[in-house]
């Protein structure tokens, strides 16, 4: 479906190209991004939106083009309502750290975050008192529904933010996000998703969600590094305090005072990564050309694969739902006698297939089952193909049968 892209990225048009399956970490870069970058260093290396010259007039109309594609790919209710950061771990940590709180407050995650949805929460524990509480998740880790209604009476008109994965990258499973967000709403709390897993995957609009903040990583979208995004009600980012203050979040300032900038500008301090977002402009002119949709059943379809060959054998264990429809294009694999990091290197030195290995940033699953192996996990995109998972997975059935 998707083999005319393979054609756009480097990495892949080389002889013998390796098999790279851990775009839950970080995915490829196509032509048209590189080339982006480029063009900002050798064309017109100006500092937007700042001074009036030629170079910074080129950027800045290119950064304000950028802002309107991102807004439209989500579906936001007005431009300046997206925030350039560095990645969804930057934006989480401005949600939370640039609200208000007080002691007592009550905020709802699951049990399967990311550090970047957890760590800042157990901060504001640590530093503020607010009330930190996990939402445990069925035995397959599918989300539960009935647990989290119970948590949401249980906190009462404490309850102040909900905010959880949209999809987990640990192994690839959905949280049903609009229905958590309408029980949220009913018990007037406010819900901010980790969208980093599921901007490259699948259709996100902020608007039929219902929900209030939403963390991305550009470098997860076929973007350069050092890039994400945040988006926000405009309402909610026209009261929140910006956690980088300096250069461009004031409109003026004196020796005893300032004026802040509206947002975005507030939140954006500092020289920005301008190449970075003239490679993000590239990256979402590239996946608005794709359907997301069809990327999603491609990754579906590859999990089926590798999943068909994994699923049965002795020391393996495939984290989360049997059903690879539930997974995306996440395979995760628990071994029980093997440590994952070894497995790792072996695939990238025998076989020229890259994955990951340790615990995700997700320590805390692990930990509370006891497990110090971390696991092994391959994750799809749309420029893989079904002879690179059948590669990955064979290969690892001998490793294992090899080794344990």
């Amino acid at each position: 479906m998707f083999s005319k892209h393979r054609a756009d990225f480097p990495t892949l048009n080389v002889d013998n190209p390796p098999v790279y399956l851990d775009n839950a970490c970080m995915t490829l870069r196509p032509n048209p991004v590189i080339a982006a970058i480029r063009s900002y260093y050798e064309e017109s290396p100006g500092c937007g939106g700042r001074s009036v010259h030629r170079y910074a007039n080129i950027v800045s109309r290119k950064m304000i083009n950028c802002r309107k594609k991102m807004g439209a790919l989500f579906n936001a209710y007005e431009t300046d309502e997206i925030v350039f950061t560095k990645n969804a771990t930057h934006s989480l940590n401005q949600v939370a750290k640039g609200l208000s709180w007080n002691k007592g407050d009550v905020v709802l995650t699951t049990d399967r975050e990311h550090n970047s949805n957890l760590v800042p929460w157990l901060q504001l524990e640590q530093e503020q008192g607010i009330d930190h509480r996990v939402v445990k998740s069925n035995d397959d880790n599918t989300f539960d529904l009935e647990a989290f209604e119970s948590a949401c009476a249980d906190a009462g008109d404490k309850l102040r933010m909900v905010s959880i994965s949209h999809v987990g990258n640990l192994d690839g499973v959905a949280t049903p996000v609009k229905q958590v967000a309408k029980i949220a709403k009913d018990h007037g709390a406010m819900v901010c998703i980790d969208g980093a897993q599921s901007t490259p995957h699948m259709s996100v609009d902020v608007q039929d969600l219902g929900i209030d903040f939403m963390a991305f990583s550009i470098h997860k979208m076929m973007g350069p590094s050092g890039m994400g995004g945040l988006w926000g009600r405009m309402e909610l980012l026209e009261n929140m305090r910006s956690i980088q203050s300096g250069g461009s979040t004031v409109d003026t300032s004196s020796y005893d005072s300032m004026t802040w900038s509206k947002p975005p500008s507030r939140f954006e301090g500092g020289l920005g990564n301008y190449a970075g977002i003239l490679g993000t402009n590239a990256a979402i002119d590239y996946i608005s050309n794709i359907n997301l949709d069809d990327v999603h059943e491609h990754e579906v379809s590859l999990n089926r694969v590798m999943t068909s060959i994994l699923k049965d054998v002795n020391g393996l264990r495939i984290i989360g739902p049997q059903d690879p429809a539930q997974r995306g294009g996440i395979c995760s694999i628990l071994l029980d006698n093997i440590d994952a990091h070894d497995i790792a290197i072996l695939l990238d030195e025998a076989a020229d297939v890259m994955v990951r290995s340790g615990m995700h940033c997700v320590h805390s699953w692990f930990n509370e089952k006891g497990i110090n192996r971390g696991s092994l996990r391959a994750s799809a995109y749309l420029y893989n193909t079904e002879d690179e998972v059948k590669l990955f997975a064979e290969t690892l059935v001998e490793a294992v049968e090899a080794l344990g």
